[in-house]
């Protein structure tokens, strides 16, 4: 009797915990969290260079930069080139200090002033050993207020990114999925395939073709990646990426519809703190 009272006892002693949430009680799964809202946001409208101010070569590219000066450039949400990017031999040289992205004094990105939609685009980067830059494309100047205070959100939030990175001395080429922030990558979405990049202080050519939302990357004379820009693969590669609707919402939007209602936008060179180059920039209109 005492075995079986025992036995009803413990019996009605679980069933009480469960009903009640004790321990014994399983925990519905939490809901998943919202994404925040998008904050609200200005795309700036600045005044645009001509085109047919700049030469074209035999081959029906705008040469961009002449290698001597700075015409038709300025820093990003400027109206003029920051100091610590200056010409050396023929190139546009970001100076860095090794103090990080876009923290090194009169710094920051910088972008040809005439908005692209349809184009080919070709330039040849080096960098220093561990060095980190990238190239914009599609890029848009976006501000947003904040307390009062209006500033510009960071270009990359506005546009995709072409990598520019010493693969071998960088520790961002091992973080990512891949490689896919390696040199020629679309940055943490697709890896550069083959990665045939040159090691740091060599020139690499880079290529990026946009044709009505067709994206093609080339370095070194290789085509590495292809991807359609406003598609829902695209979609899906920006929520599998560090720019997600829930990881970064204003970001997730912009890049979502990059290039905004015209898909248009700037080409930009990033300042990330290090020493890089660029040279012999030319686009194609294709349009």
């Amino acid at each position: 009797m005492k075995k079986n009272l025992l036995s009803v006892l413990c019996a009605v002693m679980c069933a009480s915990l469960v009903a009640c949430g004790g321990r014994g009680a399983k925990k519905a799964d939490a809901a998943p969290a919202e994404p925040a809202a998008v904050p609200a946001y200005t795309v700036v409208e600045q005044p645009q260079v001509d085109l047919a101010d700049f030469p074209q070569d035999a081959e029906g590219y705008y040469v961009i930069f002449d290698g001597k000066t700075f015409a038709g450039w300025r820093g990003y949400g400027k109206e003029r080139m920051p100091s610590r990017w200056t010409i050396d031999e023929g190139a546009i040289k970001f100076n860095g200090t090794g103090g990080g992205e876009a923290q090194t004094g009169d710094g920051g990105d910088v972008i040809f002033a005439h908005k692209f939609r349809n184009f080919e685009l070709e330039v040849e980067w080096k960098v220093s050993k561990g060095g980190n830059s990238g190239i914009f494309y599609l890029a848009q100047e976006v501000t947003t207020e904040r307390d009062g205070a209006v500033r510009y959100e960071p270009i990359y939030i506005s546009c995709p990114e072409y990598q520019v990175l010493d693969n071998a001395n960088h520790p961002d080429a091992k973080l990512g999925v891949d490689g896919n922030r390696q040199s020629a990558s679309l940055y943490d979405m697709i890896p550069a395939v083959p990665q045939n990049q040159k090691p740091y202080g060599e020139w690499n050519k880079a290529k990026i073709m946009v044709y009505k939302g067709t994206v093609v990357h080339g370095q070194n004379d290789v085509n590495v990646l292809e991807y359609h820009l406003w598609t829902p693969q695209w979609t899906d590669m920006l929520q599998n990426s560090k720019f997600s609707e829930r990881k970064w919402p204003l970001a997730f939007a912009l890049l979502d519809n990059c290039g905004g209602a015209e898909h248009e936008g700037y080409i930009g060179f990033q300042d990330h703190g290090d020493d890089v180059w660029f040279r012999n920039i030319r686009v194609k209109v294709l349009d």
